[in-house]
């Protein structure tokens, strides 16, 4: 197969079942875009969205991340967010060779149906995508991005995704009063969301609660290195802090039996319990009959346009921007690049996060 013509096929019921197969373009029709992508990240949330590629309400419809990029009743395709240069166009607006930042299939190329283009870029107009939330369905144009800066390129696909919920989570916080917490305890402390939740919350002004991250103990002494958090912590250290403590959870990676640890230690006193991802999708739930307050989720689109409807998209933006450039000024001490290039190491590299092996301290980035 050529260069662009593969892509990885995922079994909807059964997320270890991922293929390598041939992916021969189609003609375009009226409207559309055929797009090449350059550089795409691979990390622990695209294992969340593999773990709710299926309806699972997350949506408010029943639809989930396998109705961007496929059909019903083929595999699934997984989404990664990346870079791509427009290969061919057959939409007003959209030039051959322009390049744009957004959501693509974990493949060679894709195929897009160009909606309201303008200066900025333009949104997908699928038809299945139509009741899909609209942050994934953007595409922005490089050159109009007002924060991008070629020197963080490749952390771009890496961090970008994730430092935007962390920031979101830190946002939340603030907004509900911390949940009256003194503490908050993220469990997979080493993600790329919780290290962005971390930054956000120590880049506060004024008074705020401690954060502990919480790792397994090989992690500790390398994330307390790089002075994200106030506190790092093995797992098992957990039932070293005091119970009469106001906490709050974060959970990244819906690890159960870290959940029940910390709702069993600190009960009435746990505030807050919030999982973000599912990235342990192995992993026992054991959340039946937890004490303490009932877990909540967090999807970052619908706090995304929460906050667009209080502040106004421009405001959104520019706020947005600046934590961004604050944070790529430390990003390269926290992560390392790794680039793999083609098929095989695309499929390589979604089996390593699937299998929980692969290095906190990397950020995987594939050259199709």
């Amino acid at each position: 197969m050529s260069a662009a013509s593969w892509a990885i096929d995922i079994d909807r019921d059964d997320i270890t079942r991922a293929e390598l197969v041939a992916d021969p373009p189609a003609a375009l029709a009226p409207g559309q875009v055929r797009m090449a992508l350059d550089l795409y990240a691979m990390t622990a949330n695209n294992i969340t969205y593999a773990v709710f590629g299926k309806p699972a309400g997350l949506f408010g419809n029943d639809q989930g991340y396998w109705d961007f990029f496929a059909e019903r009743g083929e595999p699934g395709r997984l989404p990664v967010w990346g870079f791509a240069t427009v290969a061919e166009s057959a939409a007003e607006g959209v030039a051959v060779g322009e390049r744009f930042y957004g959501y693509y299939p974990m493949a060679g190329e894709a195929v897009l149906t160009v909606g309201n283009a303008g200066p900025g870029g333009f949104t997908d107009a699928t038809p299945r995508r139509a009741t899909l939330p609209p942050i994934y369905n953007l595409y922005q144009r490089v050159e109009a991005l007002p924060d991008y800066r070629a020197a963080d390129h490749d952390y771009w696909p890496v961090f970008r995704p994730l430092f935007l919920t962390g920031w979101l989570i830190a946002d939340q916080f603030e907004d509900e009063g911390d949940y009256g917490a003194a503490q908050i305890l993220i469990a997979s402390a080493s993600s790329k969301t919780a290290i962005g939740l971390g930054f956000s919350l120590a880049r506060r002004e004024g008074p705020r609660p401690e954060t502990i991250g919480l790792t397994s103990k090989a992690n500790v002494a390398s994330l307390a290195a790089q002075g994200v958090y106030d506190r790092v912590m093995a797992y098992e250290e957990i039932m070293t802090l005091a119970p009469g403590a106001p906490s709050a959870l974060v959970d990244m990676a819906g690890n159960g039996a870290v959940t029940r640890a910390v709702h069993s230690h600190f009960g009435s006193n746990l505030n807050a319990s919030i999982i973000v991802g599912k990235s342990h999708w192995d992993a026992q739930a054991d959340v039946e009959g937890l004490p303490g307050p009932e877990r909540q989720g967090f999807f970052a689109p619908g706090r995304s346009q929460k906050r667009i409807a209080d502040w106004g998209g421009a405001a959104f933006g520019r706020r947005i921007a600046e934590a961004w450039l604050d944070f790529m000024d430390v990003a390269p001490r926290l992560a390392r690049i790794d680039r793999r290039e083609g098929g095989a190491a695309a499929l390589d590299a979604y089996r390593e996060m699937l299998s929980g092996r692969a290095d906190p301290t990397a950020g995987i980035i594939i050259a199709p």
